[in-house]
């Protein structure tokens, strides 16, 4: 599921995937150990029924295999309906789950626009679905649980009648009475073994065909059969005639042209939807070109792997997530075999070691060994960003990609980083995204976009004396940030 494209978890509930993930295992574990033990139980005791009652007399074989006929419709007409009945409760389960997850993984957003009735009804419309599919269940259960029981009864009755009637013909003897009746009231109890056994077999492979059909979901994006690790010794980007819209007719990026020299520093601006966000994700390859080409050092970046690919780039983005772990944990993630000197020298050069110091979590652990909750959601967004950017640095990779990196920090903390950055930035090929164009003013070149296609490039100097787009934005930009439309359209970096 981890290699599974950016497409498939956007338009996916996080605890709907999670829960079809452990469902899907468990129900796989059950119905190996049922169908093992169903066929294995109904083959020995049955045919050992048989043969004994075949040996007092053939015909007493006679009402149990009429009764193995009638419980094999049975089971042909309930069972597989178990199954479609399992495959729609596992769903209902999963979109259940989803949404509850979903509302509280967002609780903060919930609580600010006093919603959390609203999301409390949004989660029992799925919990009545689950509970309508459980009512369909329960009715099909005691559906078969009936007919089972009636099966049985009759088969109590047969077999009793039967041989009493061909011990009054002096055929067979009271043993053989007595023997096939206690082998009858034992079937009673073995079928509705079976019957339970089965139900819950077919209802596994409900949830198991459920899973898969979203588990087994083709991959958008993909290592080819001959792709190989990326080599990066220098760092220079292409991006040749590159199209793509996210499968729509209109495109959000329309035959892009541009290459980034190894160790130059570029700064991407424009309006929001320009394009700018969705050229990194690009170069990231969370998502394949409609058509074009990516090169880093003369290499498709198509025909590499996408780990060597992303091994090579660090990112900070705006939109900064912690996994639920401890701050060592979080930083080493840029290089897990880093040791502990340089991955506190990565904090201190990202201003953060000082507010690590002070971290603490329910359960005692301070500074690095403190857990940051889920998403940090116990720091600040500043601390999220200064920790974000002391995993980057300390991944050192030689192709770095600025989302915002600084957009959650107050002046004085930007400030205090910026040299940090400056620093990491040295060597290395830079593009870098801002709102605040003073922050990428200084870059070696600035690329203005806008619908797509780049529209204007050149130093700050040069673009304001064009008077074009960069000159309005730059215009329009008050102590550092964007308040204005231009055109009618929102301006941003």
């Amino acid at each position: 599921m981890l290699g599974q494209s950016m497409a498939f978890y956007s338009d996916e509930f996080a605890g709907r995937i999670t829960t079809k993930v452990m469902q899907t295992a468990l129900a796989v574990r059950e119905m190996v150990f049922t169908t093992t033990e169903v066929i294995i139980g109904i083959g020995i005791y049955f045919i050992t029924i048989v043969l004994l009652a075949g040996g007092f007399d053939a015909r007493l074989m006679l009402p149990f295999l009429g009764w193995l006929a009638l419980y094999g419709v049975s089971v042909w007409y309930f069972v597989p309906r178990l199954g479609r009945m399992g495959k729609k409760q596992a769903d209902a389960r999963a979109m259940m789950t989803g949404r509850i997850t979903d509302a509280y993984t967002n609780i903060s957003t919930v609580k600010l626009f006093s919603h959390t009735q609203r999301e409390a009804g949004f989660a029992r419309a799925a919990m009545q679905e689950f509970k309508t599919t459980g009512y369909a269940q329960m009715r099909l259960v005691s559906a078969f649980e009936i007919v089972n029981h009636a099966l049985v009864v009759g088969l109590i009755l047969a077999v009793t009648g039967y041989s009493l009637w061909l011990w009054t013909l002096g055929q067979v003897g009271p043993g053989a009475v007595a023997a096939v009746t206690a082998m009858a009231l034992r079937i009673s109890g073995m079928s509705h073994w079976i019957m339970w056994e089965m139900a819950s077999l077919f209802e596994n492979v409900g949830t198991v065909q459920d899973g898969i059909a979203t588990l087994t979901l083709p991959r958008a994006v993909v290592d080819r059969p001959e792709a190989k690790p990326l080599q990066v010794p220098r760092g220079k980007v292409v991006f040749e005639s590159v199209r793509f819209g996210y499968g729509k007719p209109v495109p959000v990026i329309d035959q892009f042209n541009l290459t980034v020299r190894p160790g130059e520093k570029i700064g991407l601006i424009g309006r929001s939807g320009a394009g700018k966000s969705t050229l990194v994700n690009l170069l990231l390859r969370f998502y394949d070109l409609e058509s074009g080409r990516i090169l880093i050092d003369g290499q498709d970046i198509a025909s590499a792997t996408q780990d060597s690919l992303r091994a090579h780039i660090g990112m900070v983005t705006q939109d900064t997530s912690l996994l639920h772990r401890s701050v060592r944990d979080n930083i080493l993630y840029g290089r897990p075999g880093a040791s502990e000197a340089e991955m506190v020298a990565a904090a201190r050069r990202a201003e953060a070691h000082e507010f690590i110091q002070g971290l603490s979590d329910l359960h005692g652990r301070r500074g690095y060994d403190a857990h940051v909750g889920e998403r940090g959601v116990k720091l600040s967004g500043g601390q999220r960003q200064r920790i974000a950017i002391a995993r980057v640095m300390l991944k050192d990779a030689p192709i770095l990609l600025l989302d915002e990196a600084t957009s959650a920090l107050d002046s004085e903390v930007e400030a205090a980083i910026q040299a940090s950055l400056d620093e990491l930035m040295q060597g290395k090929t830079v593009i870098a995204i801002a709102h605040r164009l003073s922050t990428i003013a200084a870059m070696d070149r600035l690329v203005v976009m806008d619908r797509g296609r780049i529209v204007e490039e050149g130093d700050h100097r040069s673009l304001l004396s064009q008077g074009g787009l960069y000159a309005k934005l730059w215009a329009h930009q008050s102590g550092g940030f964007l308040g204005e439309t231009i055109d009618g359209e929102t301006v941003d970096a």
